[in-house]
Order: C-alpha cells, then structure tokens, then sequence
C-alpha cells in the first residue's frame, strides 16, 4: 500500500515507519517543515494547511501527530495539546474525503485518557468517556475522524496505552533513575498502568491497517494491566536495582501541574477486548518479557499479525 504517516518523527511513528517500509509498503510523511524528500507531504495543522494534491493515490493515512502530553500543564500547553490533535485529525479526514479515489482507511490515535480516572474499574472498548481534560481531548480527537467516516473511509481509532521503549516516551524516562537505584513507585503506586511493548504496538497498528473489519476504537494496550507499584518492582528486578525512592504526589503536582493527577497518576484499567476478539495475537503480553525484551533486546519469536 502507499500510506501517508503524520507524527512519523514520533517514538512510534518511526517505529511503525521502519516496519511497514520492511514490509514493502511505500511511505508518505506528512511534515510541518518545508519538504527535502520526494516522500516528504507538507502540512501545517496550525493553519490548516495541507498539500492534499500530494496524498493523491494514497491507500491509508496513520495520524499519529500531537503534542506531547508529559510536560506541565499550564493554560498554553493544555490548548496546545487539544488543538494539535483535534484540529490536526479534522485537516487529516477532510483532505481524506476530498481526494479521488478515497483512501480506503484512517487509523488515527487516542488514548486510553478518554476513560478518565477510574480507579479499579476494568475497562474496554464500550466504557463510558470520563469527563476530566484528557478525557475531553480524547473525545473530541476520535470525533474529529468524522468528515472521513461520512465519505464511506473505513475509521480505526487506536486508544493508546503506555508504550514501552527504551528510546522514548515514559520507559525511557524511569531508566535512568531506576539503574542508579534511585527508582520507586509514583504516589500511593495503586494507580493501573495500562501499557504495551513498542514492538506489539507496531503490529497492531500493521493489524489495524490491514484488517477490513476493523473498525471504531480499540484498546492497544496489553492484556495484563499492572497497578504502578507493580510496575515498579519489576522493573527494578528486570534491571537489578533496588526500587526504595517513592516520589510523593505533592512532588509530582509541584512538578507537572495537573498533568500529575491527569496523566501521571491517573489510574486506567484498560483491557483489548476488540483487539483480541477480531483476532490479534500479542507477542509480549507479560510484563517482565516485555520489559526484558525492551530493555535488553534481543530475538524473539513473533506470531503474525494476522
């Protein structure tokens, strides 16, 4: 297929970009610079520009583009963090459902924020939305798919967990402490950490793409959700460190602003369920695998994404 990415620079993006180009597929990057490439599309979400004559002949988009959540929160970052994703997924599906022949599918992200704090609640696809800011950015970034649902476009929509990389996002982060043995848990650490291998979350996205039935939200997170001090003693044992250094809640609020109780120390139980019951297999469903995989890479056996 000849797919356009947005956020293909991203920790996943790149990921997923390596991946389908080792599959054979053909690429289309959607950049917010001035283009140096010939598979280079130019676009600024910003002011709702975009080059729709250079996606002509695409088969899918993955919109995957927005601004990083883990920074502090303050009233300027909160509108930059809604509008990168709402008002770039909106210029997404409408140039989609603009262009002749259509793209046959969008698999555009989310996350596993659309559920809120919900304590121990286990959640799935079919859960209520909950109502704090991520929540709303979530909501609001699924419904901005809408101009290319009406054109007919197959929509996906990955509600995404905690991705497990050692080159980015949170992992890379706690490895730094974790190995000088200054690590420990976040706050009480009974918060559930929904989370995925890089490399499972990859697939899935390949899953999503490939699979004509699939469609609407899915949790792409790993079966085996953990509460964080869980989280927290394996990775200590993974690495052969102690984990003894907890971080208190007021150190984090002082720190992140309401992205500390919003993001950092929320509590998301998701489970896969649509994800599994339309047939994908995860190669790292155990936590101790996945983070030995991450960590200390090495092969590993992969079932097809089929």
């Amino acid at each position: 297929m000849l797919i356009a990415v947005t956020g293909s620079s991203g920790m996943i993006g790149s990921a997923l970009v390596r991946a389908l180009v080792a599959d054979g597929h053909s690429i289309r990057r959607l950049v917010r610079r001035p283009t140096r490439a010939r598979d280079e599309v130019a676009w600024n979400p910003g002011r709702d520009e975009i080059d729709a004559k250079a996606l002509s002949g695409i088969d899918a988009v993955v919109n995957l583009a927005g601004e990083n959540i883990a920074q502090r929160w303050t009233r300027e970052s909160m509108r930059r963090i809604r509008e990168s994703r709402v008002r770039g997924t909106t210029l997404v599906a409408t140039a989609m459902a603009s262009l002749t022949p259509r793209p046959r599918v969008l698999v555009s992200g989310s996350a596993v924020g659309y559920y809120g704090e919900r304590g121990d609640e286990i959640l799935d696809e079919t859960s209520r939305a909950g109502d704090d800011f991520l929540a709303s950015v979530c909501k609001d970034w699924e419904a901005a798919t809408l101009p290319a649902r009406d054109a007919g476009i197959r929509v996906a929509i990955s509600r995404t967990g905690i991705v497990l990389d050692r080159r980015g996002g949170a992992l890379a982060k706690m490895l730094t402490p974790f190995r000088l043995g200054v690590g420990g848990h976040l706050g009480n650490g009974r918060h559930w950490m929904s989370w995925i291998a890089i490399s499972d979350m990859v697939r899935a996205l390949r899953f999503l793409l490939e699979h004509d039935g699939a469609e609407g939200p899915f949790d792409l997170t790993a079966p085996t959700p953990v509460d964080n001090a869980e989280f927290t003693r394996v990775l200590a044992s993974v690495l052969h460190r102690p984990a003894i250094f907890p971080v208190p809640r007021l150190a984090l609020e002082l720190l992140y602003g309401p992205m500390a109780k919003g993001a950092a120390l929320a509590s998301q139980r998701a489970l896969p369920r649509q994800l599994l019951a339309d047939g994908f297999e995860f190669a790292l469903p155990d936590l101790r695998e996945a983070l030995e995989s991450v960590v200390r890479p090495r092969p590993h056996p992969h079932p097809a994404a089929a």
